[in-house]
C-alpha cells in the first residue's frame, strides 16, 4: 500500500509547483492546475494497469504476451467506454431541478468544475431521467386502495423562464398490505376541484376501481368529485386542515383556549361524543366566533367517518400526510 504523504510533505510539494507562477499561469485554461488534475488522472489510470499485470510499461516482464495492456483489463477510476466520470449525472439533474437550462448548467460546470460539456450532452441526461419519470407517472396500479390520501402542496418552480408558485398534487395510497406507495405527482396553477377531477380520472384509467376511503382537505367541490369517480368511497376531511381552517375566524388572543376545546370534538372516542363535544363548543363559543362552529357543522358528514375505525386507523383522517413525505 502506498505511504500516505503528511500534511507537511503536500504543503512542501505544492510550494514547489508554484514557485515562480502567477494565478492566471495557474488557473488559466491551459493552466498548471487543469494539467495537473490530467496528469493525475492519466497516472492513476497508468498505475491500476501495472498492478493488474504486475510489470511496469515497456518492462521487458511484457514481452511475448500480446496486447495485454489492452486485453481483459477493467479500470476501476473510468471505466471501459465509459464518457462521464461518477456523480457527473447527479450534479446535472440537481441543477435542473432548480430550473436552469442547458446552457446555465454548461456554464456552471465550466466555471465552478472547469468541465466543458455539451448543451447536447445536458439535455440527453436530463431526458433520459424525464423518459423515465413519464414511464413511471404512467404505469399500472393496483384496482384496490383501502385508503387514498389526496393533497397538494405549493412550490415555486421555474417555467418558461420565470419562477412561479405552482400547486403540485399528490395521490399517496395504502395498499392492502398496509405499505405507503406515491401514485403520481401532478402539477398545476393552483389547486381546485376541476383539477382534482382529472387527477382521479387519470388513476380510474390507470387501473384503480375503488377506494374504500379517501383523506383530503376541506377544499369547495372535492367530495363530489370524488365521487363521480368511484361512487362508493368514503370520504373523510383532514382533521388538521378542520382545525386550521376554523382558527381562521378565531383572534390570536383566544385561539389556545378554543383549540382546547376543539380536541374534545375530534379526539372524542365515537361519534355521538364528538357530536355531544360540539354542541359544548357551540354553546361556549358559538356567539363569540360563528364562522368556527359553521366550519364544522357544514362538513359534519364528511368530519367523522374515522370514528367508524379502530383507534389504530386513526391515521386516515390526517389527509396532510402527503406533505410529509
Amino acid at each position: 500500500m502506498a505511504r500516505k504523504k503528511k500534511p507537511d510533505e503536500v504543503d512542501k510539494l505544492v510550494r514547489e509547483l508554484t514557485k515562480n507562477a502567477t494565478a492566471e499561469e495557474l488557473l488559466n485554461d491551459s493552466g498548471l492546475l487543469k494539467e495537473l488534475k490530467k496528469r493525475l488522472v492519466e497516472t492513476a489510470l497508468e498505475a491500476e494497469l501495472t498492478d493488474h499485470l504486475g510489470y511496469e510499461k515497456h518492462s521487458p516482464d511484457g514481452r511475448g504476451t500480446g496486447n495485454s495492456r489492452n486485453g481483459d483489463f477493467e479500470p476501476k477510476l473510468v471505466r471501459k467506454r465509459q464518457v462521464r466520470l461518477p456523480g457527473f449525472d447527479d450534479k446535472v439533474l440537481s441543477l435542473y431541478s432548480r430550473g436552469m437550462t442547458t446552457r446555465e448548467i454548461q456554464d456552471h460546470l465550466l466555471e465552478i468544475y472547469d468541465v466543458d460539456v455539451s448543451p447536447a450532452l445536458i439535455s440527453k441526461v436530463t431526458d433520459a431521467v424525464l423518459d423515465e419519470v413519464r414511464a413511471w407517472q404512467n404505469r399500472p396500479l393496483d384496482a384496490v386502495w383501502p385508503i387514498l390520501y389526496l393533497d397538494a402542496i405549493h412550490l415555486k418552480i421555474r417555467t418558461e423562464g420565470r419562477v412561479q408558485n405552482r400547486a403540485v398534487y399528490l395521490a399517496l395510497g395504502i395498499d392492502l398490505t398496509g405499505n405507503k406507495e406515491l401514485l403520481g405527482l401532478w402539477i398545476g396553477e393552483s389547486e381546485g376541484a376541476k383539477f382534482w377531477l382529472g387527477v382521479l380520472t387519470e388513476l380510474s384509467s390507470r387501473g384503480v376501481q375503488d377506494v374504500l376511503i379517501a383523506a383530503v382537505d376541506g377544499l369547495t367541490g372535492f367530495p363530489e368529485a370524488i365521487e363521480s369517480v368511484f361512487p362508493k368511497t368514503e370520504v373523510q376531511l383532514c382533521i388538521v386542515h378542520m382545525v386550521r381552517n376554523s382558527l381562521r375566524y378565531v383572534p390570536w388572543k383566544s385561539k389556545w383556549a378554543v383549540l382546547k376545546d376543539l380536541k374534545l370534538v375530534y379526539q372524542a372516542a365515537t361519534a355521538e361524543a364528538a357530536e355531544q363535544a360540539l354542541d359544548a363548543f357551540e354553546k361556549t363559543w358559538g356567539e363569540a366566533f360563528p364562522m368556527a362552529v359553521k366550519a364544522w357543522r357544514s362538513r359534519w358528514e364528511n368530519v367523522i367517518p374515522f370514528f367508524g375505525y379502530p383507534d389504530s386507523s386513526l391515521a386516515v383522517h390526517r389527509a396532510d400526510f402527503p406533505q410529509r413525505i
